[in-house]
């Protein structure tokens, strides 16, 4: 007989969890008094990333191929941002270390450009302007990944800096540089020649069409000064551009400064198909309790379901997460809410990974328009249960079972959570209802899985 372990969820409990997460009403964002960047991501920002399947060598031609899939199966739930990762400005495919590659395609003002033998639209200076058309034109959002800093080969041509007197030596911090990438140094952001060269940037990327961008190795250190200088530089030369940082750990205690400065930053380094992994993703969440909300959002990174690892990570492979540990995710990515920028091959797309990325009630929760954050109300060892308040006064619950045992059952009581004692229960995984419910609900959770719930008053 299956073990039968019960998490029950006390009315003191959760009263006390929700006064800690999302006190009040769960409002629909108007953002009159926020920054004016953080109207460009009022929910979590979705869509596709190459980086999970191509690694360093993603072509025009295969980044198109996966946009046309976009647009076609997955614009319509709102995956819209299509975005090109690492080393789109490196001419070879990057297979040998990264500090022993030859020249990076770059203009004469130090500043990164698309290596035409991978993006051939790129030629006669064109950048990524022409792609970025064609992407737009398929009514989704153009983006792409830059690596924080300076070219160490602008550097030693001691390249001007576009639209100013200072030059590429002044800007380079070099004694800052990355430790997984050697192409380049950091900006010296609290000087006039830093900001110089990230205004350069950012104009550039502005006549490109740009309308994403995710700047690597910026959180982790924390590189405070070159943040604040892309974001006065984004606020003066790039107003539509979403601001992403990678990778993390974000320092939680830096949570007040990112907020204020970035629409979505990661919580931890590059995210794999891992169940530690995974396991781990729910405390970091659950660190980042207070800092989410309507144009900032902690970012659990790319969703490695479905086909990923060609030229990444591990070699070609479906994912390594169980089925139970693929919905685990989705549910937390769901009710943190996480921007969902998936990481898969999807030209290769398979039924069940369709089914979880596009299931429309995971969807509307983590899309919900109040952009309420997601909060652990109880833990009990393996077990526990989140809570989201949602903008139409219903509440979304998740249930983990974060332990080995399956069939262990999570009891969750929404006495205290904003609902009536009599409530309607939605199983949002196999969108069906359940029934009405007086009080409490009591399920079986499989072994690293979960299940995401909507819970409204009954009529």
């Amino acid at each position: 007989m299956k073990r039968r372990t019960f998490l029950q969820f006390t009315t003191a409990a959760a009263a006390a969890a929700i006064a800690r997460g999302n006190p009040g009403s769960a409002a629909v964002f108007d953002g009159s008094s926020a920054p004016a960047f953080w109207r460009l991501a009022p929910t979590p920002p979705m869509g596709w990333n190459s980086y999970d399947y191509y690694g360093s060598t993603v072509t025009e031609a295969e980044y198109l191929a996966n946009a046309r899939y976009l647009r076609k199966y997955l614009l319509p739930h709102g995956y819209h941002y299509a975005i090109i990762d690492y080393l789109w400005f490196d001419p070879t495919q990057a297979t040998r270390s990264v500090w022993q590659r030859g020249p990076l395609a770059m203009d004469k003002y130090g500043r990164l450009l698309p290596a035409l033998n991978k993006f051939p639209s790129a030629s006669g200076g064109a950048g990524f302007r022409p792609l970025s058309e064609k992407i737009r034109g398929m009514g989704l959002k153009f983006g792409f990944h830059i690596m924080r800093g300076i070219p160490r080969q602008a550097v030693a041509a001691n390249a001007p800096i576009a639209d100013s007197r200072y030059t590429a030596r002044e800007a380079a911090d070099v004694q800052s540089t990355c430790r997984w990438n050697g192409d380049m140094y950091g900006v010296r952001g609290n000087t006039a020649a830093g900001q110089a060269y990230y205004n350069s940037l950012i104009r550039l990327y502005h006549s490109w069409g740009a309308q994403f961008i995710k700047v690597d190795d910026l959180s982790s250190p924390y590189h405070k000064d070159e943040i604040h200088a892309i974001r006065r530089a984004l606020d003066k030369f790039g107003t539509s551009i979403v601001f992403s940082t990678s990778p993390g750990a974000t320092p939680v205690s830096e949570g007040n400064d990112i907020e204020r400065n970035a629409n979505m930053w990661r919580i931890r380094d590059d995210f794999w198909d891992s169940w530690p992994i995974l396991n781990n993703m729910i405390d970091l969440v659950a660190a980042w309790k207070g800092f989410a909300g309507p144009g900032h959002w902690p970012d659990c990174d790319m969703i490695c379901l479905g086909h990923i690892g060609k030229d990444a990570v591990g070699g070609l492979r479906m994912t390594h997460f169980t089925m139970d540990e693929q919905r685990t995710l989705m549910t937390l990515w769901g009710i943190a809410p996480s921007p969902l920028l998936l990481g898969m091959d999807l030209t290769k797309m398979d039924p069940w990974t369709l089914s979880l990325i596009a299931n429309p009630e995971m969807l509307a929760i983590n899309q919900d328009p109040a952009g309420a954050q997601g909060f652990r109300v109880a833990r009990h060892g393996p077990l526990e249960s989140w809570a989201k308040k949602l903008h139409n006064g219903d509440l979304a619950m998740a249930m983990f079972n974060r332990g080995n045992h399956d069939g262990q059952f999570v009891t969750a009581a929404w006495s205290g959570l904003g609902l009536p004692a009599r409530a309607v229960v939605r199983d949002v995984w196999n969108q069906r209802t359940l029934g009405d419910f007086n009080a409490s609900i009591a399920l079986p959770v499989a072994s690293h899985g979960a299940h995401l719930l909507r819970i409204s008053g009954a009529a």
